[in-house]
C-alpha cells in the first residue's frame, strides 16, 4: 500500500466535552488533508490523567463523527505508549539536553525578576538563576522518575518556521519561552514531548492546531532537532471566542458538541455560519 504524502492528526485530550473551537480546527485539518488528497488519523491525548475520563472518550468520538469528521485506521492511545516516551527521554538524557528540577511552578513565578511569556495560559520564562551549569553531571534516570526533567534551550537563538495561515514566525529561546517541562516528578511525560514522539511515529506531515499553541511549536521544534528527526508542517488556526471575544475553553458548556447536537443543530449549518 503506498504511503500518502499527506498525513494529518486529530488529537483531542478527554478532559471534557468538545467544543466549537475544537470542531472549527478538527474541519481545517480534514479539509486541508481532502486538499492534500491524504488522510486523517485519531490520537486520544489522554496523559493528563487527573483530568482525562473514559466518558469524555466516548463522547469525543460520537460528537466528531456526528460533526462530519473521519479518520483512517484505529484511534492511537498515548496511555499505551510510555516506553516510546521514555525512550525518547533517555536520549535527550544521554545528549546532555535535559537536567532534573526540583523548583514549582510557585517558585517560579515568585522568582525575583522571573519574565513572563505574553500568553498568561502558558508557562512563564524559567528563571536562569534555577539552572544547573551546562558542565553539571546529570543523575540517572529513575524508574519510575520521580523529579521533573527540563529541557534547557539554546538561550538567545532565534527560532523561525513558515506557519501555513500566518506565515513566517520567530521566537528567541531564553526571552520568548524558557527551559521547559519534558517529564513531570509523577513519572508522566510532558505534553511536548509526547506529541513530538507521537508525530514523528505516526508520520504526520502537517500539524493542525489552534494559535494558542504557536508557542509550543518552537519548543517542539527543539525537540524534533534535539532527537534528530524531521518536524512537520504546522498550520495554525485563529482562535474561536464567545460573544464577549473570550477565547472558547471546555468549560464554555453552551457551545459544547454535545449541546449542539441535543439542541438539534445541523453540522453543515454550524459551518456555514463560523464561514
Amino acid at each position: 500500500m503506498v504511503k500518502p504524502s499527506y498525513i494529518g492528526r486529530l488529537a483531542p485530550s478527554p478532559t471534557g466535552l468538545l467544543h466549537l473551537g475544537h470542531a472549527r480546527t478538527f474541519w481545517a485539518a480534514q479539509e486541508r488533508a481532502r486538499a492534500a488528497g491524504g488522510e486523517l488519523l485519531l490520537r486520544n491525548d489522554d496523559l493528563d490523567t487527573a483530568r482525562c475520563r473514559p466518558e469524555f472518550v466516548t463522547a469525543m468520538v460520537e460528537d466528531m463523527r456526528w460533526f462530519g469528521l473521519t479518520w483512517a485506521g484505529p484511534m492511537l492511545t498515548q496511555s499505551t505508549r510510555l516506553l516510546l516516551y521514555r525512550a525518547a527521554l533517555a536520549r535527550l538524557h544521554v545528549a546532555g539536553c535535559i537536567y532534573p528540577c526540583a523548583r514549582s511552578r510557585r517558585d517560579v513565578l515568585a522568582a525575583a525578576g522571573a519574565p513572563h511569556e505574553g500568553d498568561e495560559a502558558d508557562e512563564p520564562v524559567y528563571p536562569p538563576q534555577f539552572r544547573p551549569p551546562a558542565d553539571a553531571s546529570l543523575p540517572s534516570l529513575t524508574d519510575p522518575v520521580a523529579i521533573n526533567w527540563r529541557f534547557r534551550v539554546p538561550d538567545g537563538e532565534t527560532l523561525t518556521f513558515t506557519d501555513g495561515h500566518f506565515g513566517a514566525q520567530h521566537a528567541v529561546a531564553g526571552r520568548e519561552f524558557g527551559d521547559f517541562l519534558v517529564w513531570r516528578k509523577d513519572d508522566v511525560p510532558s505534553y511536548q514531548l509526547a506529541c513530538v514522539v507521537d508525530d514523528d511515529a505516526m508520520g504526520i506531515t502537517e500539524v493542525v492546531r489552534g494559535a494558542d499553541l504557536m508557542k509550543s511549536t518552537f519548543r517542539q521544534l527543539l525537540l524534533y532537532r534535539a532527537l534528530g528527526l524531521t518536524a512537520p508542517g504546522f498550520y495554525h488556526c485563529p482562535l474561536v471566542t464567545d460573544e464577549k471575544g473570550v477565547r472558547l475553553a471546555k468549560r464554555h458548556d453552551a457551545l459544547a458538541l454535545r449541546t449542539l447536537r441535543e439542541q438539534g443543530r445541523i453540522p453543515g449549518q454550524l459551518r456555514v455560519d463560523w464561514k
